[in-house]
């Protein structure tokens, strides 16, 4: 599995203005000349090398890139390819160019910022619901596993997964560390009518009561945190947890530092944590990378 986590949402800021959301990147302590310069052009433009489903250039140094993508093909997993591409390509590097790219993607598919989120929520959940996604393997896995009427997503990014379980039939909260995604989740969540309860929230330190919802979920998410964090996040997801915890991780050669992961993991590092918290249960299984199952 080549992606996780959310990678978009430590340069965001949401900011709703009545009718209108703008996502605007606001990372002070990034080199503004460093960043790619994003455009949307249906062809190849001129001067342009193509690479994937993307194009590309560097003028003065400054990496641009051109997309194709509008309101009707706009998708996360079409910018997660994409990209990925230039990475391979040795074009884009780097956590932070990534991250920028890629928002800068989904903004200019189409002719607002409300639009363009809109749209990239649409087409992402349809092509989750209907496998078209590489991720859409893990997404179904974790929904079978949801036990209970109620299920909290940590680490929820875009909450893909949340609003999927709100679809379900669940009770659904999330929380993730970036304000900006909780707040895309929220706006999300009002303009499909699928009930979730997001709100920014650390995995380590949850802020949520004992034994208040049915299943915790951790997909994707642990291979961002170091052996510490780990250990804390899976304590907290049992403490919260009445009747289960799911957690799901990429199996990779080398962690993708594009996506921001830290941890090379396997089925041994599952067991590892696994024997490292307080349970009374544990199941390890691969599909589609690794899981554990943990009971309270």
């Amino acid at each position: 599995m080549r992606r996780s986590g959310c990678f978009y949402g430590r340069f965001m800021t949401i900011i709703d203005q009545s009718t209108t959301v703008r996502a605007e990147l606001l990372d002070s302590s990034v080199a503004r000349e460093r960043m790619p310069r994003i455009l949307r052009s249906a062809l190849v433009p001129s001067g342009f090398a193509r690479c994937g489903l993307l194009s590309w250039r560097r003028v003065a140094g400054v990496l641009q890139i051109a997309h194709p993508f509008d309101e009707e093909t706009i998708s996360d997993s079409v910018v997660v390819d994409g990209l990925v591409s230039l990475v391979d390509a040795g074009v884009l590097s780097g956590q932070e160019q990534f991250e920028s790219a890629a928002v800068g993607i989904i903004r200019t598919s189409a002719g607002t910022s409300a639009d363009a989120w809109s749209a990239f929520y649409d087409n992402s959940i349809r092509e989750l619901r209907c496998g078209a996604s590489a991720f859409a393997p893990v997404h179904r896995r974790a929904r079978s596993l949801v036990t209970g009427s109620s299920v909290l997503e940590v680490g929820s990014c875009f909450g893909f997964l949340a609003l999927a379980c709100a679809m379900d039939g669940f009770e659904v909260s999330a929380c993730d560390i970036s304000p900006g995604a909780v707040s895309l989740l929220s706006c999300a969540s009002r303009r499909l009518g699928l009930p979730v309860d997001a709100t920014v929230g650390d995995a380590t330190a949850l802020p949520y009561d004992d034994d208040s919802v049915d299943t915790v979920s951790l997909i994707h998410l642990l291979e961002h945190l170091d052996a510490t964090g780990v250990k804390a996040a899976l304590s907290e997801a049992l403490r919260v947890a009445r009747r289960r915890v799911v957690v799901a991780v990429p199996f990779e050669e080398e962690p993708s530092p594009h996506f921001g992961h830290r941890l090379r993991l396997s089925e041994k590092d599952l067991h590892l944590w696994a024997r490292g918290v307080g349970h009374s249960g544990a199941e390890v299984f691969v599909d589609h990378g690794g899981w554990l199952i943990l009971t309270p």
